[in-house]
């Protein structure tokens, strides 16, 4: 049985907005005046970046799921498996991907559709301070995740069964601020529960930085435990309820910090005591041989406290964790490597390019700019352009004439000139306001506000507009350009191949039905 194919191909992916505010619909499906509002809305299929695989891909990049090529295994509460990989890139290269698969106990999810859900739904997050989903697979009872192989062990590695070196105390406290940012981005995108956080769950990739495992996002199973670490580290909410709450990842956080501090598994309770009785010291690793700043030391020690306070109410949020943790950062010269004692890594030398084939149609100018990621030269089509697509997306009612919308098509004309000025820091505030009231949705905006994010170097940012853009204006050939331009400034240079090319064919037709 071949694996449950998706309907839409996950490059030309319909990112929805994040949500202003808790229980806001998203972006997208607020309701313009057009009569295509009153149409229901696609569903979100998977980001930019992240597929379904077939089984016998997954089998063949992990040799069979060979019992060498495992990395890691759970025990009977969480049974499943952790293998090495290497995926082939593309046909005739020779690039391979290094990837991590995570293969779960046979019907761990008994619903195929709902593993796809969960899964997609982790694959929409794309940060530096995560190792990325990439993909998944479902084949009959096999339930398996893909992700981005992190190749120098985990912190459990480095801070107990560490062979050379000991971490150092300024390593410890960028693993630490690193973690709290990409646990404040899951929480900021709508993703804040992570299941059994711990030193395991820590990463470090090719460049010594360290990064949070995507697995974690994820529960083991459906209806599964999602602790599977010993009791005494487990949040005492989840000890009554068995349910895992934003307050929870905190308190595991807070773990993880100890971890950090003392160099040793302490049971929270034990270090708690400690800190009331002010033994800084004792709780302290001894292997760090005192080259360590009290003073950053005992706002450590003071965060963790807080984190792993019995009351969840009691606890900070993400946010504080950031805001305390980013002061303390030293030796930000000093690249990951090599206060990890490994190899810089020496980039790959690209294959050559191949011979380019000749065109069967002449691009137009949009995708003459696009393909030489000329922001300037897009930046003019767009201003020439003005909001000739935009007609048929709203047909404005008499809501028009209050005040809201007088404010927020002032909010538009202020951006627009600064568009033209290039004046992108100004537009995007302005674009902002003008999306946020979300009585007009314009896809017009979306593309040039993500081209402001792209001068602003913010890639991000910028595909998740071109992707709104498509979402209002699915055929539109100028979102899947803005969409070519930013996975290609996110070095993903195969999918923004790929989506400059159903750009052009997009625009084709466009011109062919006009004529």
């Amino acid at each position: 049985m071949g694996c449950c194919r998706s309907s839409l191909r996950a490059v030309t992916a319909h990112h929805p907005e994040k949500p202003p505010g808790a229980g806001a619909a998203p972006l997208a499906c607020r309701p313009s005046f057009s009569a295509a509002a009153h149409q229901a809305a696609p569903p979100p299929p998977a980001e930019a970046g992240f597929k379904e695989f077939s089984l016998a891909e997954l089998r063949a990049a992990t040799g069979g799921f060979a019992a060498e090529n495992i990395v890691s295994e759970s025990g009977d509460k969480a049974p499943n498996f952790v293998y090495r990989g290497r995926l082939q890139q593309q046909q005739g290269q020779g690039r391979r991907d290094a990837i991590a698969v995570k293969k779960f106990a046979k019907m761990a999810w008994p619903d195929p559709k709902q593993f796809a859900e969960e899964a997609r739904g982790v694959g929409r997050l794309r940060h530096r301070r995560l190792a990325n989903l990439i993909g998944y697979c479902c084949d009959g009872d096999e339930r398996l995740l893909v992700a981005e192989f992190m190749p120098n062990d985990t912190l459990a590695k480095h801070v107990f069964h560490w062979e050379n070196q000991t971490l150092e105390w300024a390593m410890r406290l960028r693993v630490a601020y690193h973690i709290a940012e990409a646990l404040d981005y899951c929480s900021n995108e709508g993703r804040p529960l992570y299941h059994d956080l711990n030193a395991y769950r820590v990463l470090f990739d090719e460049n010594g930085d360290p990064r949070l495992s995507c697995f974690g996002l994820m529960k083991n199973s459906r209806d599964g435990k999602s602790y599977s670490t010993n009791l005494a580290y487990t949040p005492p909410e989840y000890l009554r309820n068995g349910r895992v709450t934003p307050e929870s990842v905190i308190f595991s956080f807070g773990t993880v910090l100890l971890d950090l501090l003392s160099g040793k598994r302490i049971p929270p309770s034990h270090a708690l005591d400690m800190m009331r009785g002010n033994n800084i010291q004792v709780l302290m690793d001894s292997h760090l041989e005192g080259n360590y700043s009290t003073e950053e030391a005992t706002a450590l020690v003071d965060l963790a406290s807080q984190c792993l306070q019995y009351e969840p109410r009691d606890r900070p949020n993400t946010k504080k964790l950031v805001t305390i943790l980013e002061p303390l950062q030293t030796k930000l010269e000093v690249p990951s490597y090599e206060m990890l004692g490994i190899p810089k890594l020496e980039e790959e030398v690209p294959p050559p390019p191949p011979a380019p084939q000749p065109p069967q149609h002449p691009l137009s100018p949009m995708a003459e700019a696009c393909s030489r990621m000329d922001l300037t030269a897009i930046q003019q089509i767009l201003v020439s352009t003005h909001y000739r697509d935009d007609e048929g997306s709203n047909e404005l009612s008499f809501q028009e004439w209050t005040q809201q919308m007088r404010d927020m098509l002032d909010a538009r004309k202020r951006g627009d000139l600064a568009f033209r000025d290039k004046d992108f820091k100004t537009a995007i505030e302005c674009y902002t306001q003008f999306v946020d009231v979300g009585t007009m949705v314009s896809p017009t905006v979306y593309a040039r506000r993500s081209l402001c994010h792209l001068t602003c170097d913010q890639p991000d940012a910028a595909l998740r507009d071109a992707m709104q853009a498509q979402c209002v204006y699915p055929d539109w050939p100028t979102a899947f350009y803005m969409q070519a331009v930013a996975l290609s400034k996110l070095n993903m240079q195969s999918d923004a191949k790929d989506m400059l090319s159903e750009a052009s064919q997009l625009e084709e037709k466009k011109q062919k039905n006009s004529r």
